[in-house]
C-alpha cells in the first residue's frame, strides 16, 4: 500500500466533522520538518463530534488504525499513512465509519 506518511500535524476530521487528535505524542525520537511521526502505537481521540441517531446525541471518541504492510516501522511499530485503514467508534464501540484526512505530510511518501 502506498501513501503520504501521517504527522503529528496532519489534520483529520470524523465523517461528522469532529477533530482526531492523538491523545499521546507519535514517535518522540522520528520527526519529519519537527513534527512527529504518527504510528499505530498511540491512541487517537475524536472531539467535537455532532453525530446525532434518533435524536440522542452519540458522537464518534476515538478512532482505532489498521497497521499497514508497507514494511515501514518506528520502533518496530508501523507507520501511519494517509491511505491506512482506519475506523470511528463511540464510546460504546459502535463503529461510526471511517476518520477524513484532509491534510497530511507530502514530503515523504511510502511505495
Amino acid at each position: 500500500m502506498s501513501g503520504s506518511l501521517l504527522d503529528a500535524g496532519a489534520v483529520i476530521g470524523c465523517p461528522h466533522g469532529g477533530r482526531v487528535t492523538a491523545a499521546t505524542t507519535p514517535s518522540g525520537g522520528v520527526r519529519i520538518e519537527g513534527a512527529a511521526v504518527a504510528t499505530a502505537a498511540h491512541t487517537y481521540v475524536v472531539t467535537g463530534c455532532p453525530h446525532t441517531q434518533d435524536g440522542v446525541h452519540k458522537p464518534c471518541v476515538s478512532v482505532r488504525w489498521t497497521a499497514d504492510g508497507t514494511g515501514v516501522t518506528v520502533a518496530g511499530v508501523p507507520v501511519l499513512l494517509d491511505t491506512s485503514a482506519a475506523q470511528c467508534f463511540t464510546a460504546a464501540f459502535v463503529p461510526q465509519g471511517p476518520p477524513v484526512v484532509q491534510a497530511a505530510q507530502r514530503k515523504v511518501t511510502v511505495r
